[in-house]
């Protein structure tokens, strides 16, 4: 019988050759990091559409080497989320040796700890958790990682220290002030934007919204952005209100997404090169850097 060390090496480069995964570290991260240790005690309750949360037969870790989420509060939908989603999320970071990463969103760690393991012990992860017993288990679990620690409170609202790469781990309407403020020169952030209902049979499940994922690098003093994914998940917590979900859900509801190329901060009227503008952001299609015009 295949010991669980064999299942989750094949999982992580079953996830590698699906996902063509580039980042030197991440399948090694994701072959040597046990999944099941920041999840408790099993059976565990994985979540997949269209059945919703089932009860894994028994505590044998190979049930959560799987390509699914696994719940940590399955009344508020709070998953661990599934491996190839977020391990997709954390490939386009270009996270490297040395650097600093904000993880926004850890949940109990999980992810937090592959974030740890691609930095090395040179660089640091600081990890966000904005529900106290969420947070508190994160700690617990990431006192083997040195160089990652854990901020119980709001990243929404918080002051983010200087990073090179920030990945929010779940479904926000705009970006937040504070993480572009946090980005150093030539720094990443994974910012999934949801605001639509889900298709298909994820549909019943109301608090996972659709949208698209924005890849946001910093180039001096602009910002370049391009939506790169498709994605479903559940809310993040402090990072959404009501009037820019419906500026988002609108313009996901016209399309053309493809064709944005720059996150402008500076005050301008709305015009043909704008694809979603808000009050303090507008999501362009003119090139970062470009001034003139709207």
């Amino acid at each position: 019988m295949i010991g669980v060390e064999a299942v989750r090496r094949r999982f992580a480069q079953e996830l590698r050759d699906r996902l063509s995964l580039r980042t030197p570290g991440l399948h090694e991260a994701l072959a040597s990091v046990p999944r099941e240790y920041f999840l408790g005690p099993g059976p565990w309750l994985v979540f997949r559409v269209p059945e919703g949360y089932t009860s894994t037969p028994d505590a044998d870790p190979i049930r959560v080497l799987q390509d699914v989420a696994v719940g940590l509060d399955p009344l508020r939908l709070v998953n661990n989320g599934m491996p190839s989603l977020v391990a997709g999320l954390i490939d386009g970071l270009d996270v490297r040796p040395g650097d600093h990463v904000a993880h926004v969103g850890c949940g109990t760690g999980y992810y937090s700890a592959i974030l740890a393991e691609l930095v090395g012990p040179t660089g640091q992860v600081t990890a966000y958790e904005i529900t106290p017993d969420l947070a508190a288990r994160s700690t617990r679990n990431l006192a083997g990682w040195k160089h990652a620690r854990v901020v119980s409170g709001d990243a929404s609202r918080l002051a983010l220290p200087p990073v090179d790469a920030i990945l929010i781990n779940a479904g926000a309407t705009h970006p937040r002030p504070n993480w572009l403020d946090a980005l150093k020169p030539g720094g990443r952030l994974m910012l999934p934007l949801t605001g639509i209902r889900a298709s298909g049979g994820a549909s019943r499940f109301g608090r996972n919204l659709a949208g698209r994922v924005l890849r946001v690098s910093r180039t001096g003093s602009s910002f370049e952005a391009r939506f790169v994914d498709r994605i479903g998940l559940s809310p993040l917590l402090g990072g959404r209100d009501l009037a820019h979900e419906r500026l988002l859900a609108e313009a996901l509801g016209r399309a053309g997404e493809e064709d944005v190329r720059s996150l402008r901060l500076d005050a301008h009227d709305r015009g043909s090169h704008c694809w979603l503008h808000a009050p303090t952001f507008c999501l362009s299609r003119r090139e970062p850097g470009t001034v003139g015009g709207s």
